[in-house]
Parts: structure tokens; sequence; C-alpha cells
């Protein structure tokens, strides 16, 4: 009989970093970089910051456009985050600087093919020595549509059918060879045992896809699946695929029903709960005390320009048009969206539950942009994750520091020796690759060829 006693769940940690940071103003902060989206070294450094800290993973978010929705390019031109480096791209460079830290990037079924995107994350899993993860998306502009030849995006249901089909050809492509098939036998002559081939030979409603994958099966097995959708359809594709699920709650309530309502309908998909990963983003501003903390949040809200602060209000509401309403008025009803239903209902009920006038409203999302919000000190922080961790709500977070590179460096100084302390977060990595050190377990290889 074993006497070992079970480990005690540690809490994940992923770094969400967009150059500049996640407030909207983060930019123009004295000691932010602008111009950090197009330099490499600048984010070298913030993703061996995030490894000296023993996250799990860095997560760069992608969109195929620039929202250009705007009245004229002056207004654009106050936006910010205008430019950066492609994901995929920059975290091949990045591989090669770190050793244990997770790299996953988002990248769109909708303006993709599956053969590119299963080559493309499948390199970035051997470059990284299995670290990589893929943030599956479906897109929600329509300025990404137009650089696709398309007027405006596809309809909510028509882009997660596709979705859930692009998802099966990639699988497949990544089963094209058993782990085993490469044999590099220079005395027999052959290259690959031709019994561990499998040729896709897919056809379907979006996509015809032949295979074999030009790259072998990746050493994860497959890339570490991530997904951020939170209404009907989202939910449903988290379920069926979906390992790491990045999410927006603001309330523990709103969070333990949405982790139980995902691992629940996980379940019902033949799926193990266990292997679904919770991770709510949390915008995190946090001071050696708590005027500390305060002043550090008034400085980046004091740069909040109304026209940008309007555009992420309008872009976090489906791209409806508020722009006639009084700000310092209530926010009307809003009409369906086609763009992130999910995100689109959360704000509303925000300004509905507060009483937020429109200008209250943009100013309360410039920085968590939906996500819950949390400033303090170290201990105050690290009391909020807890309750949200041991409560149920969450099995770890999507951290958002306000403006970068300090407001990283904060969080792994001041918050992460604290969660240590306590016992909720590692001390060192646990294992080698993204799968093992979030707790999930590497793919079985599943044949689907139908020829050879």
């Amino acid at each position: 009989m074993s006497t070992d006693t079970p480990q005690r769940p540690m809490m994940k940690l992923g770094a969400f970093l967009p150059a500049p940071g996640h407030h909207v103003a983060a930019w123009r902060h004295p000691g932010a970089r602008p111009d950090g989206g197009l330099d490499f070294d600048y984010y070298r450094s913030l993703v061996q910051t995030a490894e000296r800290g023993k996250f799990d993973m860095v997560f760069l978010s992608d969109g195929a456009g620039i929202r250009t929705t705007y009245k004229d390019a002056d207004e654009l031109s106050r936006q910010g985050r205008m430019v950066h480096f492609e994901p995929l791209t920059l975290l091949s460079a990045l591989a090669v600087h770190t050793s244990r830290i997770g790299l996953t990037a988002t990248a769109s079924t909708t303006y993709n093919e599956p053969f590119h995107i299963a080559r493309k994350f499948a390199s970035l899993d051997f470059l990284s020595g299995g670290r990589s993860g893929w943030n599956v998306v479906t897109s929600v502009t329509d300025a990404e549509a137009r650089n696709f030849n398309l007027d405006q995006q596809p309809d909510h249901a028509s882009r997660y059918a596709r979705a859930r089909e692009f998802m099966d050809v990639v699988t497949g492509l990544w089963d094209s060879w058993e782990d085993d098939a490469f044999l590099y036998d220079k005395a027999s002559g052959r290259y690959f045992d031709p019994e561990k081939l499998h040729i896709l030979g897919h056809r379907g409603e979006h996509f015809s896809v032949r295979g074999p994958l030009n790259v072998a099966r990746p050493p994860q097995g497959y890339p570490v699946i991530v997904q951020a959708g939170s209404s009907a359809d989202g939910m449903d594709f988290a379920a069926s695929w979906a390992e790491v699920v990045f999410t927006a709650q603001q309330t523990l309530e709103q969070a333990k029903a949405y982790r139980d309502s995902i691992r629940a309908q996980a379940t019902a998909h033949g799926r193990d709960p266990e292997q679904v990963k919770v991770m709510p983003g949390v915008f995190l501003v946090v001071g050696r005390t708590q005027a500390e903390a305060e002043d550090k949040y008034a400085v980046l809200q004091e740069l909040v320009d109304p026209v940008v602060g309007l555009g992420l209000l309008t872009g976090l509401l489906g791209d409806v048009d508020i722009s006639g309403y009084p700000l310092d008025g209530p926010l009307p009803e809003l009409p369906p969206t086609e763009g992130s239903t999910s995100r689109q209902q959360l704000v509303y009920e925000q300004a509905r539950r507060q009483g937020l006038t429109i200008r209250e409203l943009y100013l309360s999302v410039a920085g968590g942009r939906g996500h819950r919000f949390v400033l303090g000190t170290p201990q105050s922080i690290a009391d909020e994750l807890e309750e949200w961790f041991t409560g149920g709500g969450a099995d770890g977070f999507n951290v958002m520091p306000g403006y970068l590179p300090d407001g990283l460096s904060d969080i792994v100084d001041l918050v992460v020796p604290e969660l240590q302390r306590r016992g909720l977060f590692r001390t060192e990595y646990e294992g080698a690759t993204l799968r093992e050190n979030l707790g999930l377990v590497r793919p079985a290889f599943a044949a689907r060829a139908v020829a050879r």
C-alpha cells in the first residue's frame, strides 16, 4: 500500500505580453517601450524574466489586420500597438534563448489553411524542445476579413464550423507519422518505416487535404491547444479541443460557474476534465504598499485619451458604434454582434451592475479589457489569486501586466515569491516540455489514414 502523500495542485501562470503592456495607455507610460513590438532584444528580456519567475508560458495574441474604423488617420494614430512581430516567427527565435518556459501564439482558423498551421506549430515544437502552444481563434473583426478577399467576416456559426473541421485536419496531419517512424538506417537504405506513414486523405465541407505533413510528429504529440471562447459555440469548441482555456470573468461565482461548465462539457465529450486547465485573465498592478499600487495605476489612467478609450470600448462591444451617445451618459442597449459575443455581454453586464457611464466604463476596462482587475500589495494580490484558485474558480491565471517591462518584473519579484511562500506555485519547473509543466498528458498517436 502506497504511503505517498498526494501532491498539492500548483497554480499555473501564463504571462500575456503585448509589447508595451496591457493598459490601453501603456505605450505612453514614461517607463514603457512604445517601439518594443519590433525589438527582439526587448522581447527576449521579457520572456527571460517570465522564465526566471517559473511561469508556465508566455502568450502572444495576434490579429491579421489593424482596426481602421476611425473617422481619420489622426484618431488611428492615437491608438498605439499598431505594429509588432508575427508571433510564430518571434517565438521561434525566442526558443533558442529559453529552456523551460512554454511559447504560445495565436493563429486564426478563419484566415489560415490547416497544412500551414500544422507545419508551423510542429516546427516550433521541435525548435523549442516541446514547448509550443497554439491559441486557436476564429477571428472577430472585419478589418481582418478585408485583408483576405472579403468585405466582412463570416458569421459566428460559419467560423466555428470551419474551425471544428480545421482541428480535425490539423491533428490528423500531426499524426501523419508514428513517433518512431523515422529509421535513418543507412545500411538498409530505409529513411522511414513505410508501415508507420499515415496519409490523411481528408475531404470535407471546408477542406480537401491529402497529406502527409512534411514534419515528423511533434515532440509533445500535439502542441498544447489553447482557446479563449466563452460563447456557447466557443465553450463547446473549448470542451472538445482545448487543454488550456483563457477566459474573462469578474467574480469568483462567475469563474466557478464557467470552470464547472467547461469541465462538465469536456466530460460529455469523453474527455478527462483534469486535462482542461482554466486560466482566467487577470490585470495586475502591484506595489510594495497599497498607496504605491494606487499611484502606479493613477499614472496609467491619467494617460487615457478619450478617443482611445472610446475606441477600445467599441471593439470590446463587437464594433457597435456608440460614438453618438454622450460620454457621461449610460451605455445604450446593444444590437447583436458578429464579433466577440461573450466579451460584449461581459462588458455590458459590468456597466449595468456598477451603474457606469460610457466614460467610466472605458476607464474601467482600460487595463483589463474586460478581465479581472486586482490592485494591491504582493500579499493582498496573492490573497485574491489564492481565493479563486482554492475556491474552484481557476487552475491558474493568464497574468496581464499594466505596462512593460516594469509591470512584469514587479509580478516576478514581488507576487511570485509570495505565492511560492504559500506553497501555491512551483519553485522549479517540473519538466522540460509545456505539457509536463502544465500536467497534461501527451496525446497518443491516432491513425486516420484512408490511403497510402
